[in-house]
């Protein structure tokens, strides 16, 4: 299966965390690609890309109840999450490229499904993965569409956030 962002960077090694969300965003890449046009269903793909993903050396470094939360999480429910993000982006979200379409899911997925981590951490790890994967400024795009999202999503948090 091909579909991996192509990247002269290296993954960081920030962690087993950061390197789980690496994780999730090839495999949201791979799926967008290589079968989402096709019309394959995400739940359909989502064992297909976990065990193409887990074959790679560099999976032993995440934390897997984390990637497979998030992977799996994000892939059954990509069309609200597209709802989600779509009223803040000034494009189709079809125009996206694959990764900023591709964190902009994963993001949006922890906003609304991952209460107990922090919004500061989710948008801070999205912005850290788009500069590995993403073109030069890609993540003020996703940073800015993300905060959008997070003051909906979070409007309590978000707002002490604000204050900080």
């Amino acid at each position: 299966m091909s579909g991996a962002p192509a990247t002269d960077k290296k993954p960081s090694n920030r962690g087993a965390r950061r390197r789980s969300r690496e994780c999730v965003v090839q495999g949201l890449y791979a799926w967008l690609i290589n079968y989402e046009p096709s019309g394959v269903q995400a739940a359909g793909a989502s064992g297909v890309i976990e065990a193409h993903l887990r074959a790679n050396d560099d999976f032993a470094h995440c934390d897997l109840e984390l990637f497979q939360s998030l992977l799996h999480g994000t892939l059954d429910h990509a069309v609200q999450l597209r709802g989600v993000f779509a009223q803040h982006i000034d494009r189709t979200p079809k125009e996206l490229s694959p990764v900023e379409h591709a964190m902009l899911l994963l993001g949006s997925y922890e906003l609304l499904f991952c209460l107990d981590t922090p919004l500061r951490v989710i948008i801070n790890e999205a912005i850290e993965v788009s500069k590995v994967f993403g073109g030069n400024d890609g993540y003020k795009y996703i940073n800015g569409v993300l905060d959008k999202v997070a003051s909906k999503a979070r409007p309590v948090e978000f707002a002490a956030s604000r204050r900080k």
